[in-house]
C-alpha cells in the first residue's frame, strides 16, 4: 500500500513537528481563545497587564484580518455582547461597529455588516435570539428587537419590533403569526 504524503512527513520527525508548530501559529479563529482575550481587551477594569492585553489585541486583530473581519475590538472598548455569538462560518467577512450592542443567542452569518451611522458614534442595538442572515447590512442607530430573523442580504434601516422577519432592500418588516 502507498504511503500519502501525510505518512511520508510524519516519517521526516522534526520537519513534520516543524509543520505542525507553523500551522498552530497561523491558526487564526479558535473560539474560546479569540472571546476570552476578547473579553481582556475591551474591559476597562481588566486585571492583566498593559502589555498582554496589547498582545491580546493584536493577536485578535490578526485573526480578523486574516478573516477580512473586524469584530468591533479595540482596547478599552469595543461591540458588546452579551454571550458569544453563535458563528456558523467563524469570522468569515463580518464586519461589526465598535459601538453595537448585542443580546444574548445571536446568530451571525458570514458577510454581515453592522454598521453606525456617518457623524455619530452610534450603531444598531440588538436584543436576545437574533438571527442575521448571510450578507445583511444593519446601518444606523437603530433598534432589533428580541427573537428577530433578519433575511440574507437585506438593509435595515429602521427599527424592527421584537417577534418579526426583516427581508428585502430596504428590508421589510412581516411579523410572526403567534396566534395558534
Amino acid at each position: 500500500m502507498e504511503k500519502t504524503p501525510l505518512d511520508k512527513a510524519k516519517n521526516k520527525g522534526k520537519k513534520f513537528n516543524m509543520y505542525l508548530y507553523v500551522l498552530g501559529l497561523i491558526q487564526h479563529y479558535n473560539e474560546k481563545s479569540y472571546w476570552r482575550m476578547r473579553e481582556e481587551v475591551i474591559n476597562p477594569n481588566s486585571k492583566k497587564s498593559t502589555l498582554i492585553r496589547l498582545w491580546y489585541l493584536f493577536r485578535i486583530k490578526r485573526s480578523d484580518a486574516f478573516n477580512n473581519a473586524s469584530m468591533g475590538t479595540n482596547l478599552n472598548s469595543g461591540a458588546q455582547f452579551d454571550s458569544v455569538p453563535y458563528l456558523p462560518h467563524h469570522l468569515n467577512g463580518i464586519i461589526i461597529s465598535h459601538y453595537a450592542k448585542f443580546g444574548k443567542n445571536c446568530t451571525i452569518y458570514q458577510q454581515v455588516t453592522v454598521a453606525q451611522n456617518d457623524y455619530t458614534n452610534k450603531a444598531a442595538t440588538i436584543g436576545d435570539n437574533v438571527v442575521i442572515g448571510a450578507g445583511a447590512k444593519i446601518i444606523g442607530e437603530v433598534t432589533i428587537g428580541d427573537n428577530v430573523k433578519i433575511g440574507a442580504n437585506a438593509v435595515v434601516v429602521k427599527d424592527i419590533p421584537a417577534n418579526c422577519t426583516a427581508v428585502g432592500v430596504p428590508a421589510r418588516i412581516i411579523p410572526h403569526n403567534t396566534e395558534e
